[in-house]
């Protein structure tokens, strides 16, 4: 018993750790994952320092989180090339949540999101993600990297952050302030650095442009002695790891929950694109959950922030030759030398500087091309694009995706819908024995096309519901599609309605599946009894003839089936019983 129980478990964890698989190659690709590793770590500096000072907490836990979540996501993600660490989307939860319970609650935020994860990659959950629509998740990020452009502004001015909830009111009351009195020196430095992230990259890929740009930012301030907001003293090592304080743990659920959404979220998007970027094994979608919940609850353990996939730096990371997860681990290691070695120095960089930074990123976020060809392709797509980024920058971002979802799940239901229809169709007996004026005289063929299911059966079925002067009916229901309990319910209720005015009803059925769901809502418990129930629409029509013409002997009689309560049996030559092939 105990080994039953046991095997599952270690089936589990087998699927989820590590292996000797993942540093295949390694023996060929070491020199050009060490110097991917290198390139992507000076490329992470200020975007780690940036999102931790944006979040609200500082940028020294920016930068643990970089380290510590960047070297557990490494080893333990299921993607090779994956880069993780603190991201701009989980800004956007982050700040909210800090203002309203201060930063000490980003840590056990972590560890409790970080649990999530996990949970979900033990469930099997990663797959999910194909069920998220495209619109949706391009709505999400145009929405998110406005909200992080806003997020910005009071450090791009040299202004504090006034305590206004919504990003973009906050940003439009620091550039209020900002007009009564501005400060044009700070405006330049911001041009400088802006311009020199957005430009350095066109001259070659290769060019560490935000590092360049932060650097020269902080040069200018040194050498001219302008007084600029600095990041300020950060700490000259890492932290000991530690149990955060869940003392308000049910308080925090809700906001745990969204950060695990964002974190699996965006991992998994983060990991699908750099499956495209080159010729590499795929990513295992449950391996990568578990990774980057197990380095979650690690950088909370050490006093970060909540990590996630980050898009950009796992793009650098594959264009500048990464082939194994060693390249993502030297990044770890590199952030962690400049917190041993140059704590004092990235201390004295200006906020300003890291905003200009963070807003050419932003601005990269949006994939203009993108954005075409979701509001150019169906008005529907365009909607839930729409409504995803209003509601992301308006409200916030879980209600941005019920809503993305809410009306994805909608409009796919209306356009299922649509494809449904009746079809009258003429009735012929291909035996001869009937003759056709009399059969499209006295029966009516009905063929159902498409699903039949509750958003579309009562207009379905309201035209079969209209038929008179004639003997029978016959519903082919064999190109039905998809069959609900309310389609199967709705089709029972016609048929009942059409028996009532004396008119006989046949129904042709797709097979068992079909058959029993019609038997299991009551469809058909005034059809079974009787033998109208076939799956051959030629005995259909050939029973028919016995509803119209003078009952006498049958010709050729055909071996028949019997439907009883949802049970196959033969009969041959049955006079008025169930008819079936």
């Amino acid at each position: 018993m105990t080994a039953a129980v046991g095997a599952p478990r270690r089936s589990v964890l087998r699927r989820l750790l590590p292996r000797r698989a993942d540093y295949a190659g390694l023996r060929r690709s070491w020199a050009r994952d060490l110097a991917a590793g290198v390139t992507v770590g000076v490329v992470a500096l200020p975007l780690a320092l940036g999102f931790g000072v944006a979040s609200g907490v500082g940028a020294a836990p920016g930068l643990v989180t970089a380290v510590i979540a960047g070297a557990v996501a490494a080893v333990f993600g299921g993607s090779s090339l994956q880069v993780s660490g603190p991201t701009g989307a989980m800004t956007v939860v982050l700040v909210p949540l800090v203002a309203a319970h201060g930063p000490g609650v980003v840590v056990p935020v972590a560890v409790m999101a970080g649990v999530l994860v996990v949970a979900a990659a033990v469930l099997g959950m990663g797959r999910l993600l194909a069920y998220v629509p495209w619109p949706l998740v391009e709505g999400f990020t145009v929405g998110i990297a406005v909200v992080i452009a806003a997020q910005q502004v009071p450090s791009a001015l040299g202004l504090p952050q006034p305590e206004i909830e919504n990003a973009l009111a906050a940003a439009a009351s620091v550039v209020s302030t900002f007009a009564a009195r501005p400060d044009w020196t700070v405006v330049g430095l911001l041009a400088l650095a802006v311009a020199l992230t957005a430009v350095l990259p066109r001259l070659h890929r290769a060019v560490p442009a935000s590092l360049l740009a932060v650097a020269a930012v902080t040069l200018v301030v040194e050498l001219s002695g302008v007084e600029v907001p600095t990041i300020g003293e950060l700490p000259s090592s890492l932290p000991m790891p530690a149990l955060p304080d869940f003392g308000h743990a049910g308080d925090l659920v809700g906001a745990a929950v969204v950060v695990a959404f964002l974190a699996a979220l965006e991992s998994l998007l983060s990991a699908r694109v750099a499956d495209g970027m080159i010729d590499a094994p795929r990513h295992d979608p449950d391996r990568e959950l578990f990774g980057q919940g197990l380095a979650n609850v690690a950088s909370g353990l050490f006093g970060g922030l909540p990590a996630t996939g980050a898009i950009a730096r796992t793009a650098v990371n594959a264009r500048a030759g990464a082939r194994t997860r060693v390249a993502a681990l030297t990044h770890a290691v590199v952030l962690a030398a400049i917190v041993y070695a140059a704590s004092g120095a990235v201390g004295r960089i200006p906020l300003v500087a890291l905003a200009g930074v963070l807003l050419v990123t932003a601005y990269r976020m949006v994939e203009r091309h993108t954005v075409r060809a979701v509001l150019t392709s169906t008005r529907g797509d365009a909607a839930v694009f729409l409504l995803t980024a209003v509601a992301t920058v308006a409200i916030d971002l879980v209600t941005a995706v019920a809503v993305g979802l809410a009306a994805a799940v909608v409009l796919a239901v209306a356009r299922l819908g649509r494809t449904a229809r009746v079809v009258a169709e003429e009735t012929t007996d291909d035996s001869g024995t009937v003759e056709r004026a009399l059969l499209a005289e006295r029966v009516l063929t009905y063929r159902l096309d498409g699903p039949l299911f509750f958003a579309v059966a009562d207009r379905l079925l309201r035209e079969i519901a209209a038929t008179e002067d004639v003997d029978v009916v016959i519903l082919r229901a064999g190109s039905v599609a998809m069959l609900d309990a309310t389609g199967a319910h709705a089709l029972g209720r016609v048929i009942e309605d059409l028996e009532r005015r004396g008119i006989t009803v046949l129904v042709k059925v797709a097979g068992e599946e079909q058959l029993r769901l019609l038997t299991a809502v009551g469809a058909l418990r005034h059809l079974a009894d009787r033998g109208h129930v076939f799956t051959g629409l030629a005995d259909a029509v050939a029973h028919a003839a016995r509803h119209v013409t003078p009952v006498g002997p049958v010709q050729n009689p055909r071996s028949e089936a019997t439907v009883d309560s949802g049970t196959w049996t033969t009969a041959s030559n049955a006079s008025d019983t169930g008819v079936a092939r």
